[in-house]
């Protein structure tokens, strides 16, 4: 049991570990997760090894104290003053209150006043890596009381496995986000957001073989900006890259879901056109120009303008069927666009 002097001699002098503890909770960011059977099974294990009825796995927030799971009642969570978990996280690892009548902290909460009437509470607190009482696992009882040795050593046994399961959640989840991280790294290119050329020659495998097996069209936009080493010359590659990064948002801002829009490489971009004819590809090409030729750059008190030249390329399925052929056709329309003038589009042989 904890004293009563004690409570006023944590509470006022331990407002920086408080905060240091709520650091280490959101850390697993556990709190509002869905409901678990593994944390349900080992509330369920801990009724049942110190013969009470009721157990909580208690997360103690700023202010409330939230259930991940409770065997024997429902309850999703408390405010803070009205917890005796929120006790618990305060000093000693464990923490025991024969009968919640007689502990003036205690005598009036909800749980003691109300129904089911707790009387005897005991709780072992569940700590993070870096040893800070995140929450509890509790066991209650509507007669007062004390678990005996032998239980209490189990529930501090049943604590730890709250803990490891915690802590091996919080892995997992880290190791996904790491895994989405590597995996973006590994496909997206970190300037303009688009698709890098190592992932665009993947997917267009899959587009070319999707395109043979049901006959379906398929394009390939070609971009490149105009007179772009010009801009990196006379403002600096620092501009350079803020313009690339511009037009690549504009072009992800403008495809569909199913298209690839890509950084083929340099200042030459390249959008795959999955389920799109040639006809559709350079409608596309022709406005995708007019919005890069309406884009403001800004540059201090000036504006900077960029124009692009692009080359349709698109699947015929005779000469022109293999990944190739494709891109070969689309480099070569945007060859005859940059040497007709730029700012143009060419489509396919025209």
């Amino acid at each position: 049991m904890l004293a009563a002097e004690n409570v006023h001699t944590l509470v006022p002098t331990r407002p920086q570990a408080d905060l240091f503890r709520l650091a280490a909770l959101h850390r697993y960011h556990i709190l509002d997760t869905p409901a678990c059977e593994d944390f349900s099974f080992l509330t369920e294990l801990a009724t049942k090894v110190c013969e009470v009825p009721y157990a909580f796995i208690s997360l103690v927030d700023a202010d409330r104290v939230w259930i991940k799971s409770c065997s024997g009642m429902q309850m999703g969570e408390l405010p803070r003053g009205e917890s005796y978990c929120s006790l618990a996280v305060l000093g000693d690892a464990a923490t025991e209150i024969p009968d919640l009548t007689q502990d003036y902290r205690t005598a009036g909460m909800a749980l003691t006043v109300n129904a089911p009437h707790m009387r005897m509470y005991s709780s072992v607190a569940l700590k993070s890596s870096d040893g800070h009482a995140i929450g509890t696992l509790c066991v209650l009882d509507t007669q007062p009381g004390r678990l005996s040795d032998d239980k209490r050593a189990m529930l501090v046994k049943l604590a730890r496995q709250v803990m490891a399961l915690i802590e091996l959640r919080a892995n997992e989840r880290t190791l996904e986000a790491t895994v989405r991280e590597l995996e973006m790294l590994a496909t997206t290119d970190e300037l303009t957001g688009l698709h890098n050329r190592r992932s665009l020659l993947q997917r267009v495998k899959f587009e070319v073989a999707r395109a043979r097996r049901f006959r379906s069209p398929l394009s390939a936009v070609m971009i490149d900006l105009d007179h772009f080493k010009k801009i990196n010359d006379e403002y600096g590659h620092a501009v350079g890259d803020q313009v690339l990064a511009a037009v690549g948002r504009l072009v992800r801002e403008n495809v569909r879901v199913i298209d690839v829009p890509s950084r083929y490489g340099g200042e030459e971009l390249c959008v795959l056109l999955p389920n799109t004819p040639v006809e559709g590809a350079c409608k596309f090409a022709e406005s995708l120009r007019l919005k890069i030729e309406a884009l403001v750059h800004p540059l201090g008190a000036r504006q900077l303008h960029v124009t692009a030249s692009l080359g349709v390329g698109s699947f015929n399925h005779m000469e022109i069927d293999d990944v190739e052929s494709l891109f070969k056709q689309a480099d070569a329309a945007l060859y005859r666009a940059k040497h007709g003038g730029r700012n143009r589009v060419a489509c396919g042989s025209d």
